[in-house]
């Protein structure tokens, strides 16, 4: 038979690459956003699937209206990916990020229970949740020490899972994804922001590029590769929790001189700090231990930052 996919924030990066690869793979896929008559679904447009998709509206913030979707739709599984996404505007959206992540995991969560319905449950976890971790890699055993409102709201809601998993039987896991990109990413990222103002600079448009703190490292990996990992979470035979990462980290400033470098520019000509940019707080260091995935599920990384900067640039240029 058929399975069917639930997929919440569809509309996002990872929204997008994911609904390809279950239609790629035979599901039939329906996908929710907050209003699915007013959202514009660019993403879904430009991956030229919207077509193929159910899309309905649901406020994850209002258990009736998850509570619906769930009946409506009758999906196998479900891919939380929705909630406030930018770590940078939680400092500024605290109540909001809380909400729309933890509170619409956990009524996703209790409205699966409501269903009775072996309905398998993936959510979208980060790595945020673990904060400052020195400069040594995270696993599944790490434990978490939360310093934006986004990691805290990331990491509430890895307890819910945790929670509903162990007391109520539900085949329900996070996959704790390290940084990954590709060219759906909003300007609001630091790196599609780089990525398009050094293309702003290469075509004359733009002089210079302003950053905060570029002496900050991250695991940085390629989107279209992770939402396959999310997949597999949930062909597993039992629901278990996972580190998804290069396990690589590199610096800011390497990502931005790797671009750079894509049109033979110094970046030291063109970057300039901005302090109003800086956050109240933020990670020096950000490295994933992906070895379990590795090991269980047979997910592995193909792209290091390397990779992502240039496949980001080449989406772009080749629009």
């Amino acid at each position: 038979m058929t399975k069917k996919a639930l997929i919440c924030g569809i509309s996002g990066q990872d929204g997008a690459y994911l609904a390809q690869l279950l239609l790629a793979k035979g599901y039939e896929v329906a996908g929710t956003s907050r209003d699915a008559q007013m959202s514009s679904f660019k993403n879904l447009e430009l991956l030229g699937i919207k077509d193929q998709i159910q899309l309905e509206s649901m406020a994850l913030n209002d258990f009736r209206s998850v509570l619906q979707i769930l009946m409506k739709t009758e999906p196998d599984e479900v891919y939380n990916l929705a909630g406030q996404s930018s770590v940078g505007l939680s400092f500024e959206l605290p109540v909001e990020t809380l909400e729309s992540i933890a509170t619409g995991t956990l009524n996703l969560l209790e409205a699966i229970r409501f269903t009775h319905r072996p309905i398998k449950f993936y959510n979208a976890g980060s790595s945020e949740c673990f904060g400052d971790i020195g400069v040594k890699a995270a696993d599944e055993n790490t434990p978490f020490r939360p310093r934006s409102p986004y990691g805290v709201a990331k990491s509430t809601a890895f307890w819910q899972v945790a929670n509903y998993r162990e007391a109520y039987d539900i085949f329900a896991c996070t996959g704790i994804l390290f940084n990954h990109e590709s060219s759906l990413r909003p300007r609001r990222f630091v790196t599609q922001k780089i990525i398009d103002r050094v293309i702003d600079i290469v075509e004359g448009r733009e002089q210079v590029l302003s950053l905060g703190n570029i002496n900050i490292s991250r695991d940085w990996g390629w989107a279209p590769e992770y939402v396959e990992a999310m997949y597999l979470m949930l062909q597993d035979d039992s629901p278990e929790d996972f580190v998804i990462a290069t396990g690589v980290s590199y610096k800011l400033e390497d990502f931005v001189a790797c671009a750079f470098a894509y049109f033979d520019l110094d970046w030291q000509k063109y970057v300039e700090c901005d302090r109003t940019l800086l956050r109240p707080t933020d990670l020096a260091f950000s490295q994933g231990n992906p070895q379990k995935a590795k090991q269980i599920l047979g997910w592995e990384a193909q792209y290091k930052m390397p990779d992502v900067v240039k496949g980001m640039i080449e989406a772009k240029i080749n629009k």
